[in-house]
């Protein structure tokens, strides 16, 4: 919060002057120090490098589907396939749900139409989507955002696992390497 604080403080005075630098950097600890702020998921450690790679995924999957999308409406036009994908979550936390469903609307191709928080589901309208498989793929896509979301807050209760999704068969293991 400091950095951040001390950041804006030289952004808005346009200068890297000392006075600005040090009287920013004694501000912005005034401000952490006086004014605390309550966690918002307690228990959390924020990852920079998880962060980083959450950006990369989000720039990478904008491109990706940005493209799929623009051939499939030059190809297929008005009829392009589509489908409500619903999709378990792991995570149970309301700020983290939040930035999934913001994270997987923002990608083309995704709009998250309903949020069942009592169940722990998000209802996705995905396109294109032909067969079972692009239904599983884009179940396990909006997965992966919410495991990349979880490690990047630093949060790791049910997010790694969050249990078979509809039509996805159980493939743990029992304990010694005995199928169930």
């Amino acid at each position: 919060m400091i950095v951040w604080l001390w950041l804006l403080w030289i952004l808005l005075w346009g200068s890297t002057g000392a006075v600005v630098l040090i009287g920013g950097l004694l501000v912005a600890v005034g401000v952490v120090l006086f004014f605390p702020l309550p966690a918002v998921l307690p228990g959390t450690v924020p990852r920079p490098l998880q962060t980083g790679r959450l950006l990369v995924h989000l720039l990478a999957d904008l491109v990706k589907s940005g493209s799929t999308v623009a051939w499939q409406v030059v190809r297929h036009g008005r009829g392009t396939s589509f489908a409500i994908v619903e999709v378990p979550l792991g995570v149970d936390s309301d700020p983290l749900i939040a930035a999934v469903a913001r994270l997987t609307t923002m990608t083309p191709g995704t709009v998250v139409i309903e949020i069942d928080r009592r169940r722990r589901r998000l209802y996705v309208h995905a396109l294109p989507v032909r067969d079972q498989r692009d239904l599983v793929r884009r179940r396990s896509d909006v997965q992966a955002v919410e495991r990349r979301v979880a490690r990047a807050a630093g949060h790791h209760s049910g997010a790694e696992e969050p249990g078979p999704a509809p039509n996805r068969p159980d493939t743990r293991r029992h304990p010694r390497g005995r199928e169930p």
